[in-house]
């Protein structure tokens, strides 16, 4: 029998349960910082190798410490590198964000590496998967494709145009909107906005296709007021800022706290 975890995960992003997932979002290619960061509330862990220094191994183990606390690990990929989502997959990720994706074909070759026939092509060889997930072969091929998230961002111009299509393909299960790049693309690399009213338009019009295809929405938010924002909408998976900004803002919280205490 499956584990509730990657049971529960893909089902509980379709349910939103607790009004929808808050994930955190590690670029320190660090496997005891996600340790750490995967004992705290979050719902789910994202390990950035876009833009991240997370390689392969480190990733991999990054991925057994959250599988350790019993929640879904999910890995963005760099810009095309299909092959690793394979292997992340392989090595017991719940699921894959992929950036840049601007088209069906685009869309179709990321499905192509990351589901099973009848839907794709990704080859078989989830030995850490079936050690994570403590299920057999048979019933991982027959349910992988259902059980693992495959996600395309839309970050650019040319995918916006194209988000209807891109979520028309089969074994795409959602959208993440990068609003930092997306910004930058609108304002025609005017300007890095991704809190800006233009992305709030451009969200609210994604949220609404994903719902006409029954597909998920996600979104990278600054902080946690823009989580909470992103979640109010009717987003299904939201990130409440990258590790970098909470470590600092933590920091400069406790510094400021003893400075204060100490001068009073």
């Amino acid at each position: 029998m499956m584990t509730a975890d990657i049971d529960g995960f893909a089902g509980r992003l379709k349910r939103r349960e607790n009004g929808g997932v808050i994930a955190a979002w590690i670029g320190t290619p660090d496997p005891l910082l996600v340790n750490h960061l995967s004992q705290e509330a979050f719902d789910a862990v994202v390990l950035d190798m876009q833009h991240g220094m997370w390689d392969m191994a480190s990733a991999a183990n990054g991925i057994a410490q959250v599988r350790l606390t019993g929640k879904p690990a999910i890995a963005r990929i760099p810009v095309a590198d299909f092959a690793s989502a394979s292997r992340l997959l392989d090595a017991g990720a719940s699921a894959i964000i992929a950036p840049m994706i601007n088209s069906a074909d685009d869309a179709r070759a990321l499905v192509k590496a990351t589901k099973y026939p009848p839907l794709g092509e990704r080859s078989w060889g989830p030995s850490l998967a079936l050690n994570h997930f403590g299920i057999a072969a048979d019933e991982y091929l027959q349910g992988a494709n259902g059980l693992t998230v495959t996600i395309a961002m839309v970050e650019t111009r040319a995918a916006l145009d194209a988000i209807d299509e891109i979520l028309a393909v089969d074994g795409i299960d959602g959208v993440f909107i990068g609003p930092s790049d997306l910004s930058i693309a609108l304002s025609n690399g005017a300007r890095l906005a991704p809190d800006s009213a233009a992305i709030d338009q451009t969200l609210a019009h994604a949220v609404a296709r994903c719902r006409a295809h029954g597909k998920l929405i996600c979104a990278f938010g600054t902080d946690g007021d823009r989580a909470g924002q992103f979640l109010k909408l009717g987003l299904d998976l939201v990130i409440a800022g990258a590790e970098t900004a909470q470590l600092r803002a933590g920091a400069r919280a406790a510094i400021s706290t003893a400075r204060k205490i100490a001068n009073s």
